[in-house]
């Protein structure tokens, strides 16, 4: 009488045993199992702790998609190493015999008895109508994406994306069609009140004619670059983080600043990519620019006199009268804007990548 009777674990029994949860000390892990736990895996194996993983079969659907992309990934590379070598086998003995500076000579003569030929103006023009269209579209670009992504109604900003993603789907021969027979004329008038108002700048000087020239082949180009650059900087304006707005609007931005200082950056990546894109689509047009340039073989900053040619474009002009050394001098200019091409891309994904170590490092 006047004992405590010991706590029991059963509410309806009066016993003496006390259950494991009070023997513990306080403080103790809740995960504590009352009975033991089998130890043993399917195979009858003993496992160590908390058990091992599975290991992975042998020839499993990973390992098989593992090695589906690098075999990808590889033939990649072989065919480009084959095509490089296949255009290096044909333009050695056009190059061989031809009797002029392939760097700097300024001509296009591979089907006479005496062969001389040269890449430096073609070059020169790939190099220039390029980089206008890409200084005339990337600005006119980025404005369509920014208006798509953050300014339009949603319903019209969709509609107005699958008209902008149809027009990549033109053909380049349209465009070149269009801008020979309707372009040139609105062309030439402009190049005239440029000649007559700005005459004293190189790029616009001459004394005619106007019409079919690097201007002409630029905006045609730049048309023609203007929906891929549109289409893939849109979608990466679309992936910016809500945050990052929402916070640059609460600290009192305009629509503006909020996508200068939040969306832009975020987005910088891929603008570059979209560009690099552009300008490479650019440099490997063919049909556009065999119809709209003047067709000439030398070296000049004048934009708007008639003239101008690409490597791709005197391919297509060239390739239906050449002769065997003819054939391997255009081969050889392929060559050439192959090595431009190839050298674009290694340097736009130097700047992605850079950019991106920037921006991790920053986070």
């Amino acid at each position: 009488m006047g004992e405590t009777p010991h706590r029991s674990a059963d509410a309806g029994t009066g016993g003496t045993r006390v259950t494991q949860s009070h023997e513990r000390p306080a403080g103790a892990s809740a995960r504590v199992a009352e009975a033991p736990v089998s130890t043993r895996s399917p195979g009858g194996t003993e496992l160590g702790g908390g058990g091992a993983l599975p290991r992975s079969r042998k020839f499993g659907a990973e390992r098989a998609f593992r090695g589906l992309t690098l075999a990808a990934g590889t033939a990649v590379l072989v065919i480009i190493a084959a095509i490089a070598i296949f255009l290096v086998a044909k333009a050695v003995p056009a190059l061989r015999a031809n009797t002029e500076n392939f760097w700097s000579y300024e001509g296009w003569s591979p089907n006479e008895p005496q062969p001389k030929f040269g890449i430096g103006a073609l070059a020169f023009g790939t190099v220039l109508s390029s980089a206008l269209a890409l200084l005339i579209a990337v600005p006119v670009a980025l404005g369509i994406a920014l208006y798509l992504s953050h300014y339009a109604p949603r319903r019209l900003g969709t509609a107005l994306g699958f008209l902008v993603d149809l027009l990549a789907a033109v053909p380049s021969v349209v465009f070149g069609l269009w801008g020979r027979d309707v372009f040139s004329s609105p062309v030439a008038d402009f190049s005239v009140w440029l000649n007559q108002h700005f005459g004293w700048i190189p790029l616009f000087g001459g004394d005619g004619p106007f019409g079919a020239s690097i201007m002409l082949g630029a905006l045609v180009l730049a048309i023609m670059v203007l929906p891929i650059i549109t289409s893939l900087s849109r979608e990466v304006f679309l992936q910016t983080p809500t945050a990052n707005e929402e916070a640059a609007l609460a600290l009192g931005a305009t629509r503006w600043e909020m996508l200068r200082t939040a969306v832009l950056p975020y987005g910088r990546p891929g603008i570059i990519a979209a560009m690099m894109l552009g300008l490479g689509r650019a440099l490997g047009e063919t049909i556009a620019l065999a119809l709209t340039l003047g067709i000439t073989f030398n070296i000049s900053f004048n934009l708007i006199q008639n003239g101008g040619n690409t490597i791709a474009a005197n391919i297509a002009n060239a390739f239906g009268e050449a002769n065997e050394t003819g054939r391997g001098a255009l081969i050889a200019s392929g060559l050439v804007l192959f090595a431009i091409t190839l050298i674009v891309n290694i340097t736009a994904r130097a700047i992605i990548y850079r950019r991106r170590e920037f921006t991790e490092s920053a986070a």
